[in-house]
């Protein structure tokens, strides 16, 4: 079984060794493109290379499967090791990809994916084969998504204050390329030998879908359900991702549960809301201090184990995702509501 994940990707990105395919996959499309079209550099020299890179749409292969093993016996004009992209392939597919990985010659397979259930045949392909493997590509989240804005924001040449960095880990990583370009127009923002201060990356990021998200969560929590219905369907049709909603909203009410902990433990709803980590942006800090007067620790756990259960359902095939995370998230503003409307009445 070859199933490469954690600190054994970037090796395999660099070297591959004698396999002859890889099945790149996940929620994060952006981190499937850069993975495939970085391992595509590796093997052919470059991704668009139309002497040794062969892209093979998804219904050309439906509709011939031997197309995919065709090209992967193909030989290069120019010489050196020619690659076979496949994108957005499903399990439909799987009995091509088996083809194509038997086919002699020395091409190298490369198929990309959205998120595929643990029970997708797809995905088992590639984790059983000896000559392939299969990578897991799942949006940056805490420590992983500071490390890659921090190297970004390096490349490009500026830095970041802390509560910047803490502003954008909250805002970006649902999809890797797109954090990668909202971190160059922050750049660009700053200027060269710059320091981003939460200023400017509010100022540079604060029209992305993030942004509508983050108006949804906190909306959410603080009982507004108009609001959340309104700023949920903007941050959707912006092209957020409904398994990273459900992410984001369980850093939030993660957050919101460590601040209610110290609510729990005498301190006030205006210091829990200041010491919440990651910092909570001064445009949010009322909405947070009304959410800690309708959550305790209690729902709080209640509300994260909520999300859990909707992460996993909408990794089932064929689950509606985004009727899934806005049910989801509608469902926790109008328990906010009622606990609100419980505690007046009282």
């Amino acid at each position: 079984m070859v199933k490469i994940a954690g600190a054994r990707i970037g090796p395999f990105l660099r070297d591959p060794g004698a396999m002859r395919g890889a099945l790149l996959f996940g929620p994060d499309e952006g981190l499937v493109r850069e993975r495939a079209e970085a391992l595509l550099r590796l093997i052919a020299g470059a991704a668009d290379d139309p002497f040794r890179v062969s892209e093979l749409a998804r219904e050309t292969v439906a509709e011939d499967p031997a197309l995919l093993a065709d090209a992967m016996s193909a030989l290069s004009m120019t010489g050196g090791r020619r690659a076979v992209r496949l994108r957005e392939a499903t399990d439909a597919l799987g009995g091509a990809a088996q083809a194509a990985l038997d086919a002699p010659g020395e091409a190298f397979l490369v198929v990309e994916a959205g998120d595929l259930p643990k029970r997708s045949a797809l995905r088992l392909l590639f984790e059983n084969a000896e000559d392939a493997a299969a990578l897991g590509c799942y949006p940056d989240t805490g420590a992983a998504l500071a490390r890659v804005i921090g190297e970004e924001l390096r490349a490009q040449g500026v830095t970041a204050e802390p509560p910047a960095l803490s502003y954008l880990a909250d805002r970006l990583g649902a999809d890797r390329q797109l954090t990668r370009r909202e971190l160059e127009r922050l750049a660009l923002y700053t200027g060269p030998g710059g320091r981003v201060t939460v200023a400017d990356a509010a100022a540079s990021v604060g029209d992305n879908a993030g942004l509508s998200l983050e108006d949804a969560l906190f909306a959410a929590a603080a009982g507004e359900v108009a609001e959340t219905d309104r700023a949920l369907g903007l941050a959707l049709a912006e092209g957020a991702n409904p398994v990273a909603v459900l992410r984001a909203a369980l850093r939030h009410w993660q957050r919101l549960a460590l601040a209610a902990a110290s609510v729990a433990g005498g301190a006030g709803r205006a210091e829990a809301a200041r010491g919440a980590r990651p910092p909570v942006f001064y445009q949010h800090q009322e909405a947070f201090e009304r959410a800690l007067g309708l959550w305790d620790e209690a729902a709080c756990a209640a509300a994260l184990e909520r999300l859990r259960e909707t992460e996993l359902a909408c990794k089932r095939t064929g689950a509606p995702d985004e009727l899934l995370a806005r049910q989801a998230l509608l469902g926790l503003a109008g328990m906010a509501a009622r606990r609100g409307a419980g505690r007046r009445r009282g």
